[in-house]
């Protein structure tokens, strides 16, 4: 007798933000691509608020704690990190409880840089990291209507939702 794989359906949500430095730049990095911008984004790590969104939903998916418990600022080892390296560690402990990245949904909040121009590669980019087709991958982009941090243009925040599936034992 084959005995069927029973699954639980996981969610788990993200949110980042970091603002801009007043250092000259030539490009930022959202959701692991390099978009042309004059300023640069201040973090610990190379400052993508969009995977380290991600990157937290999976953790919060999976009852894993967050990045900072994993990555912390503290540790030099981090230092410019990119952020791709984060999300593959949170990856490999779904892969180790053998689960399944099922779907991802970002939100991109700022009002510069503009992410239309970028949004294809940006959700080429995360299928290809996240193992996952890019059917399975939704980009979204907004602003805060001038109003806030963002609106004022002093940093770029993101959320992010995932649905992991698990064996259930």
């Amino acid at each position: 007798m084959v005995r069927r794989m029973t699954y639980e359906f996981c969610s788990g949500l993200g949110f980042d933000v970091h603002s801009f430095s007043d250092e000259p730049a030539t490009s930022i990095r959202l959701c692991g691509i390099d978009i042309p911008y004059e300023k640069k984004l201040k973090g610990h790590s190379d400052a993508d608020v969009g995977l380290h969104a991600i990157t937290d939903a999976i953790y919060g998916a999976i009852g894993a704690g967050d990045i900072g418990q994993h990555f912390p600022p503290s540790n030099d080892t981090f230092k410019d990190m990119d952020s791709a390296v984060f999300l593959e560690h949170a990856l490999s402990l779904v892969r180790g409880e053998k689960g399944q990245l099922i779907n991802v949904d970002v939100t991109l909040i700022c009002e510069e840089p503009k992410i239309e121009p970028y949004r294809k590669f940006i959700k080429e980019r995360l299928a290809a990291l996240l193992y996952l087709q890019p059917r399975r991958v939704n980009i979204k982009a907004t602003t805060t209507e001038q109003l806030g941090f963002t609106g004022r243009k002093e940093g770029i925040a993101a959320q992010a939702i995932v649905s992991i599936a698990l064996p259930v034992d």
